[in-house]
C-alpha cells in the first residue's frame, strides 16, 4: 500500500493527512499538548476532567446535540487523556467529513464549562477513580508510577485522586483550557481517502478562531531513578506484582530494539516470562512485559498476578530471568523470533484507520519524520543481537527495578 502523507502548519496549527484510497470513511482527531505531565500536584486530574466537560456543552451544541450529530450518521465520537495530550476523536462516512470536523472544532475551542455541569460531571469522573481502585491490576500500575517517578507528574495519575478531582473548580477548568487549547499546542490529523488540500481549506475554517493559548504542551523533564521496594496491602485473592524501571525517551532510535528485546522476554505465549513463569511453574495465569515511551522519558518492566502465598516466589523467578537476559541477552533465534512477531503485529495494525491515526498524529507529537511502513520494517530488521543484549544489561538488571506489590498482606509465622 502507497502511503501518502501530507503536512500543513496554518500559523502555528499542524494539520495531517494520510490519503488512503477506497476506503468509504474519514477518520479524523484533534491532539491538545496537554496531559498529566502539565498539571501541579494540587491540580491532578485537570486535563482528564477538562476532556469530560467539552461534551457536556458548547456555545452551538447541547451535551446531547454534540452526541447525536454525530451517531445519528452512524459515527463513532470517542476522547481520551494520557500522560502528554488529550484527544479527540470522530470516524464518520467519508460524505460527512465536513460534520465531523465541525463537531470535533466546536468541541475542543468552545467549550461551555459551566459550574453546574461541572457538579455532575465530577461524580462521574469520581465513579471512574473507583473503578480503577476496584481494579487492582489497574491500580498496581499507578502505585508503580507514582513510586518510580518519585513526585514527577510522569507518576501523576492521569485521572486524578478524589481530593484533586473534587476541589477542581469551573474557573479553573477555564483557564487550564485558555492557556493550553490554543493552535500552537494542536494538531488536527486525518485519515481516509481524503484529499489533503479539501482537508487544510476545512480546518483553517473550523479552526480560524483558535487563539495562541499561553501554555506550553511540550515541556516536561524527568529527574533520577528511584529503584527500591514497596508493598501496599489490600484484601484480595491475588498479589499484583510490578517490576520496572525508566527507560528512554520515544525518539531515542534505540526503541526498535527495545520492543524486541520487550516481545522476546514477555510479549506473548512463547515469550520467555510466558514459558517460564506460567507454564512451567504455574505460578501466575496473567504475566507480560510491558513499555512507554514518552517525550522526555520512558517506563518498562513486568507485570505478574499471583496467589498472595506465591509471591514471593514469582518475584525471585521474575528477577531471575531478569538476571539471565541482563547477563546474557537474547538468542540467534529468539531475536529472530521477535522480529517476525513485532513486524507482523505492525502489519496488521495497520489495516485499521484508527490506528494510522494515531500513528500519523505520533509523528507530530513526537516530532519525528513520517517512516513508510517499508522504513520501519527496515529499522526492525537492522537490530542485531548487540544492541539487544546492551539494552538488557543496562534496562533489566533485577536491582535497577522498581517493585510494586499490591495484595494481602503476608501472613506472619508463630
Amino acid at each position: 500500500m502507497t502511503e501518502r502523507f501530507e503536512r500543513t502548519e496554518l500559523d502555528g496549527l499542524v494539520v495531517l493527512s494520510e490519503r488512503i484510497p477506497g476506503l468509504h470513511s474519514i477518520s479524523a482527531g484533534v491532539w491538545v499538548r496537554s496531559g498529566s505531565v502539565n498539571e501541579e500536584p494540587a491540580e491532578m486530574g485537570i486535563s482528564h476532567l477538562l476532556e469530560h466537560m467539552v461534551f457536556k456543552g458548547t456555545r452551538r451544541r447541547t451535551a446531547r446535540e454534540i452526541a447525536l450529530s454525530i451517531e445519528r450518521v452512524g459515527g463513532v465520537l470517542d476522547a481520551y487523556t494520557t500522560r502528554e495530550h488529550t484527544s479527540f476523536q470522530a470516524r464518520v462516512l467519508d460524505e460527512f467529513g465536513d460534520l465531523a470536523l465541525d463537531v470535533l472544532s466546536d468541541l475542543v475551542l468552545s467549550p461551555l464549562l459551566r459550574d453546574e455541569d461541572l457538579d455532575l460531571e465530577r461524580e462521574v469522573v469520581i465513579e471512574e477513580i473507583a473503578t480503577v481502585e476496584d481494579t487492582p491490576d489497574d491500580l498496581v500500575f499507578d502505585l508503580h508510577s507514582a513510586h518510580l517517578w518519585a513526585g514527577h507528574p510522569y507518576g501523576f495519575s492521569v485521572l486524578g485522586t478524589r481530593d484533586t478531582v473534587g476541589s477542581l473548580t469551573a474557573g479553573a477548568l477555564q483557564r487550564r483550557h485558555s492557556a493550553y487549547y490554543g493552535r500552537d499546542n494542536i494538531v488536527v490529523a486525518g485519515v481516509g481517502d481524503v484529499d489533503h488540500a479539501w482537508f487544510v481549506d476545512r480546518i483553517a475554517g473550523a479552526f480560524g478562531d483558535a487563539g495562541r493559548g499561553t501554555a506550553d504542551g511540550r515541556l516536561s523533564t524527568a529527574g533520577v531513578p528511584e529503584p527500591g521496594r514497596m508493598a501496599v496491602a489490600r484484601d484480595g485473592a491475588q498479589t499484583h506484582i510490578v517490576l520496572g524501571t525508566r527507560t528512554f525517551e520515544h525518539a531515542d532510535p534505540r526503541r526498535y530494539a527495545f520492543v524486541l528485546l520487550s516481545s522476546a522476554l514477555g510479549g506473548g505465549m512463547s515469550s520467555r516470562l510466558f514459558q517460564r513463569i506460567r507454564e512451567e511453574l504455574g505460578l501466575a495465569y496473567s504475566v507480560y512485559t510491558f513499555q512507554s515511551f514518552y517525550r522526555a522519558g520512558g517506563v518498562a518492566g513486568v507485570y505478574a498476578g499471583t496467589r498472595p502465598e506465591s509471591a514471593d516466589r514469582a518475584v525471585a523467578e521474575v528477577e531471575a530471568e531478569l538476571a539471565l537476559v541482563a547477563a546474557e541477552g537474547l538468542t540467534a533465534e529468539e531475536l529472530a523470533d521477535a522480529k517476525g512477531q513485532v513486524k507482523g503485529q505492525i502489519v496488521l495494525s495497520l489495516e485499521s484507520p484508527m490506528t494510522r491515526l494515531h500513528r500519523l498524529a505520533g509523528t507530530e507529537l513526537f516530532e519525528e519524520p513520517f517512516s513508510t511502513i517499508e522504513q520501519v520494517i527496515e529499522r526492525v530488521d537492522a537490530v542485531t543481537l548487540d544492541e539487544v543484549a546492551a539494552l538488557a544489561a543496562e534496562y533489566f538488571a533485577p536491582d535497577r527495578q522498581c517493585v510494586t506489590r499490591l495484595g494481602p498482606a503476608p501472613r506472619m509465622t508463630p
